[in-house]
């Protein structure tokens, strides 16, 4: 598995291109802007972008998506508890409106090529945010960062809710490297000792 993180738009989202080095099928995760930025690393690197998944819905995460959409020929996920943001402000897409939009939920298991990736529900920074396993790979959208987790103060957000999906991540066994939505990588290892929220999500 190759992973490549794509800082797109002025809120510097984290778009990752997750490829199957055998058969060079890739999934895009959160297309959220820059979408020539996309598409140029796809085409130089002879990928197939066979799927694009939204970690959830804010407009930071997806303003792309329909460029992409319409160069790779590719369909998209998300969430459909996230499908209330159409057409709110900044988010131009009409997720239940476009027959190439789809839903996944709760353990859905994706197939790109010969890599498997499991769809889990972590709300709390939206009701549809969610965060996608892939071998040691965790990309956790806005649900969990370096060193902190994503606001709730925006519509649908909910802090108590949030506490118990980073509860749940820390729950998983063994490390995983985590890609978040907005800057630097890390691991779940690391974010169990020293992350405040997810050790106050732990009781610590």
């Amino acid at each position: 598995m190759l992973i490549k993180t794509l800082p797109v738009g002025f809120l510097g989202t984290n778009c990752y291109v997750v490829t199957d080095e055998n058969t060079r099928k890739c999934a895009i995760i959160d297309p959220g802007a820059d979408s020539n930025t996309i598409l140029d690393y796809i085409e130089s690197n002879k990928l197939s972008a066979e799927v694009i998944f939204l970690t959830h819905g804010h407009f930071d995460h997806n303003l792309a998506l329909e460029a992409v959409m319409e160069s790779t020929g590719a369909p998209a996920y998300i969430n459909q508890k996230d499908s209330f943001m159409s057409g709110k402000p900044n988010n131009p897409h009409n997720f239940e409106q476009n027959p190439d939009i789809h839903w996944f939920s709760e353990g859905d298991v994706m197939a790109v090529g010969g890599l498997e990736i499991v769809v889990m529900e972590t709300p709390g920074h939206s009701p549809g945010s969610v965060t996608l396993m892939c071998e040691s790979a965790l990309f956790t959208g806005d649900t969990l960062f370096r060193d902190s987790c994503g606001r709730t103060d925006l519509d649908g957000g909910d802090m108590d809710t949030l506490l118990m999906s980073l509860r749940r991540l820390s729950a998983l066994d063994g490390d995983y490297e985590v890609y978040p939505g907005h800057a630097d990588a890390s691991t779940l290892d690391r974010e169990r000792r020293f992350n405040y929220y997810m050790r106050l999500a732990n009781g610590n």
